[in-house]
Order: C-alpha cells, then structure tokens, then sequence
C-alpha cells in the first residue's frame, strides 16, 4: 500500500483507528474456545465488527508464535480475511544481520502479504535496509515506545545533548522516504511526540498508549498530524477486550465508534489548521 492509498482510506472513513489484534486464548469469551479456531474466529468478528472505523490491524504476531503452527495458521487466516483496504501490520519487532532481516522480510511481505513490519533499530542500518528493498512495503521503526522501560536506552542522553531516540529517527532518515518509513512514538509521551513531528514531519507514526495506557488521543493528534494526518492511533485492549461475553463483537464495535468518532472531530478541527 502507497502513502497516498493509505491516506485515501483515512479521508475516507474519517478516522486513522489501528485495531491491534493480540489475541489472547485466556481473555476471548469462553464459548469460544470450543470451536476449531478460537482465535481466528475471535478475529474474524472483531474484523467484522470494526472494519467501518478502521484503517489498519496489527497483530501483534507473540500471541500467535506461542501458539505453534496452528498459530501460524490462524494468524494468516487472519491477515487473508482482513479487508483489502485495510493497511496491515505485522506486529513482529524484527532486526538481525542482513541476510537474516532478508529472511523476516520474505516470511512477512512474500509468504504473508502484510503491508509493514515494525523493526527494532539497535543493529543499525545493514539490519534495517532489507526490509526497505520490497515495493509498497513499509518498515516501522521503533523510536519512542510507551512502556516505563524505555528510560534505560531511548531516554539516554547522547554526548550532544539529544536523547537516544533522537538519534535514531536522524540517522535513519537517511535511509529511505516517507512512502517507506514510519515510526513508533508512544502516546504516553505527548511532549516528545511534538518534538519528534518536528524532526520527520512528512512520516507516519504509529502511536500505541491510547486508552489503557494513559495516552491522551486529543493531545496526540493535535502535536502529531500532519498534512496527510501521518498517524495510526492502535487501541487494542480497550477495542477487542471491551466485553468478556458473547457480545463482545457488538462492544467492539461500540469502542471502535466511539473512537472513530473523536478521531473524525479531530481530522476536521487538526488537520484543516495545518
């Protein structure tokens, strides 16, 4: 999928919603578990449920691992029922040498078909540049995460004065465009969010920490948009585990709603200022 593609489907539906499907055997509703495919039966309804209000599903590909190969199975059973307009993400924080990255990159945009992967830096470029040689594929890099432990490296200060993630966003800049890169920066850090749209202003972020995490979604969009919206906004908990009972499709799908609907207010009173 293309920058402009993705950015069609956000004026589109009004609403720049990433579904986030970690889907946990212990949290889906327990009637579910005595089907053949709970997982991806969970998954199929949430889908259903949310694909009005949303641009994008990412899942976060630990929950399936765990699961062995029928993991595997559901997971791709997943990503080929997923609505073609639909940006997909393989949740996956990959990064090795070259040609072990080449590998990911093959399992993840051949075998699998997602549109993106999000990659760990920390190796550096050589470890990064595979996954940036497929067309209308996208690497998004990991910058500024929401957990507490992202103090002990991406806080770091450097010798000039910046702190580690902002090393890594410069420096990797030089990689490839916008039509190819996107970041993680977490909601919980509001502040650096606006710091950091100023270091990549043309770039996507993907944006986790909203709802459960404390990330404020106003505040958010309004530092990090740019002209072409360049956010993701993943909800997760809040959106697939709104209901431990059989209405949890429905209760989804009330969550999504809700927040395609503050995401279309704020499109409309954030985007047009810029």
């Amino acid at each position: 999928m293309t920058r402009q593609e993705l950015f069609e489907q956000i004026k589109k539906k009004n609403s720049y919603l990433c579904v986030g499907l970690d889907t946990d055997l212990t949290k889906i509703p327990k009637h579910l578990l005595k089907l053949p495919d709970p997982v991806f039966e969970f998954n199929k309804q949430i889908i259903d449920a949310t694909h009005e209000f949303a641009v994008a599903y990412k899942p976060n590909i630990a929950f399936y691992e765990a699961l062995g190969s029928k993991g595997w199975e559901s997971l791709q059973k997943t990503l080929d029922y997923i609505p073609k307009e639909c940006f997909t993400i393989a949740d996956a924080k990959r990064g090795d040498i070259g040609n072990t990255s080449a590998l990911y990159a093959r399992a993840f945009f051949e075998q699998m078909s997602f549109d993106s992967i999000t990659v760990a830096p920390y190796m550096g470029e050589d470890s990064v540049k595979p996954f940036l040689e497929f067309k209308d594929k996208w690497v998004i890099l990991l910058a500024l995460t929401s957990n507490p432990g992202n103090a002990d490296f991406q806080l770091q200060e450097t010798r000039d004065g910046k702190y580690f993630y902002e090393e890594v966003i410069v420096t990797s800049l030089r990689w490839t465009t916008p039509d190819q890169l996107m970041y993680v920066v977490g909601a919980t850090q509001v502040d650096k969010l606006a710091t950091i749209r100023t270091i990549a202003p043309d770039y996507f972020f993907l944006v986790p920490g909203i709802g459960a995490q404390g990330g404020d979604l106003e505040e958010g969009s309004r530092v990090g948009m740019n002209t072409q919206c360049g956010l993701l906004v993943n909800s997760t908990r809040a959106v697939i585990y709104a209901s431990p009972k059989e209405d949890f499709a429905d209760a989804a799908r009330k969550e999504a709603g809700h927040i395609k609907g503050q995401m279309t207010e704020y499109l409309d009173k954030y985007l047009s200022a810029i």
